[in-house]
């Protein structure tokens, strides 16, 4: 049990009613988990109104709420704290409840539109190579240093955030790398959070069906920076041009990275293959697995955290060349006949375009680019024409199929990416409506020396439908279906 008014700590309230000494149990934003003398905070989703169920909640055995509106009439006995932000209220209340667990930790922050994943896993996994107790708060999965835990959201809600690191402290974690995205960071996830560094990796489009214009999007990364403290570290992409624009407001001590321009962190590919990278980081070469331009900009990222994170230079080099890449992220397999398969979680018109031309830089020509790839329903629709017409430029040929569909007509979403298709590549192009069926496809297609890269789904072992998810595994069926080709 708690005190109330231990757990307000730090938040703007706007008018009490009632006792805020009373001992509370637990706080919630789902009516359905209230339990005996909980804490209901009342918060408006995009779904949902939480204020339409303070009621429930009361009966449930509520003992205070935090709303944004109080209602017409008070219970006696219930305590009301009236707030402007509901979302900012729950996430330094969280922080409150759990001791404040970040300040406990190194707690590291990646936020763009790719590479948080990848740069947030690597890291976890260079620092336990290291030597230290680790955690990691991804959109794959959450470790507390050896446990794992399986991630719901790209950035969890705040109660969730705190439980774990207050568990990564009882661990005796010593940092934590954490997805920061967009939706987290509008819906005030991170509020209360003590970030030891902040990175911003790129910008591109994607997530235009909640944040309603590019600048919007790009303005609520930009307010992850602003709110970091003058003893953190803001580390950016400068090669994008929206990198400075993150450092603009920021107290943080600033840094860069960059493989074109001048940065505090610069990198060269002197070498691009299918089995790895040569790079040459500040002056010093370091041989990665990992493939790509796009990763080289990855590791450089790792390589800058780790050195601002107190690591010694040659140490990292060393861990760096040690690095597995990461699932669904260019995950690949050659099978008996050299066809080489990609599994990707490209689900963006940049991150397409990337891992695409990333493998046209690498092939010969001489041997066929066969890609699948779909998108996602109840998402950003402006993004499926982009994505039809990358796909069809940069590839030999395209199957068009089903990504994850939810809510939405599959052929519905397969017109929209069909109409970013130029005219003289339409004869690319098919497109085969059930997923399975477009691998199989392309694996029948290829010969000998050929490359599928199947896009958009990536680590996800699910496909969801019409509410329901089945299981589903691009790296498994591809597997299946270039076997069994074998026979």
């Amino acid at each position: 049990m708690s005190e109330l008014k231990d757990i307000l700590y730090k938040v703007t309230i706007n008018t009490v009613v009632g006792d805020t000494s009373v001992a509370v149990n637990a706080i919630q934003f789902d009516s359905r988990k209230i339990e005996l003398n909980d804490v209901f905070v009342a918060i408006r989703g995009t779904l949902a109104d939480g204020h339409g169920y303070i009621d429930k909640a009361i009966k449930q055995g509520a003992l205070v709420i935090v709303c944004e509106t109080l209602p017409t009439s008070l219970v006696n006995g219930i305590t009301y704290i009236q707030v402007d932000n509901s979302n900012k209220a729950l996430a330094i209340m969280a922080s409150n409840y759990y001791d404040s667990p970040s300040g406990n930790l190194k707690l590291v922050g990646v936020t763009g539109t790719n590479g948080k994943t990848t740069v947030t896993t690597l890291l976890y996994q260079l620092f336990k190579n290291a030597g230290y107790k680790v955690g990691l708060l991804s959109t794959v999965k959450i470790l507390v240093d050896d446990l794992e835990y399986k991630a719901t959201h790209t950035t969890p809600d705040p109660i969730a955030i705190n439980s774990y690191l207050k568990m990564m402290n009882e661990a005796g974690v010593e940092f934590c790398f954490m997805e920061v995205s967009s939706h987290g960071i509008h819906q005030s996830r991170t509020e209360g959070l003590r970030f030891a560094g902040g990175v911003f990796t790129n910008l591109s489009h994607d997530h235009l069906d909640y944040h309603n214009t590019f600048a919007e999007y790009r303005d609520v990364k930009k307010a992850f920076f602003d709110g970091l403290h003058k003893d953190a570290f803001a580390l950016v992409n400068t090669d994008d041009k929206n990198g400075l624009v993150m450092l603009q407001n920021t107290s943080a001590k600033k840094y860069s990275y960059a493989l074109k321009g001048y940065a505090d962190f610069k990198a060269q590919i002197l070498e691009n293959e299918f089995s790895g990278l040569l790079l040459n980081v500040n002056g010093s070469e370091v041989w990665t697995r990992l493939i790509g331009n796009f990763n080289a900009y990855n590791i450089l990222a790792i390589y800058a955290v780790a050195e601002l994170l107190g690591l010694e230079k040659v140490e990292v080099l060393r861990l760096i060349s040690d690095l597995q890449s990461v699932s669904g992220r260019f995950q690949y397999m050659v099978s008996k006949d050299k066809i080489t398969a990609i599994i990707d979680y490209a689900h963006t018109p940049d991150a397409l375009k990337n891992v695409l031309e990333t493998i046209n830089s690498i092939r010969t020509k001489n041997e066929s680019l066969i890609t699948v790839v779909g998108c996602g329903g109840d998402r950003d629709k402006t993004k499926r024409p982009k994505m039809g017409h990358i796909a069809s430029e940069l590839s030999t040929k395209v199957v068009f199929t089903s990504d994850n569909p939810r809510s939405e007509s599959p052929e519905a979403i397969l017109e929209e990416i069909e109409s970013g298709v130029q005219s003289q590549n339409f004869r690319k192009t098919l497109t085969i409506v059930d997923r399975k069926q477009a691998i199989k496809t392309a694996c029948q297609l290829a010969q000998p020396n050929d490359i599928i890269l199947i896009a958009g789904k990536g680590h996800e072992t699910y496909q969801e439908i019409k509410g329901e998810r089945f299981d589903f595994d691009d790296y498994k069926i591809v597997e299946g279906f270039l076997k069994q080709l074998q026979k």
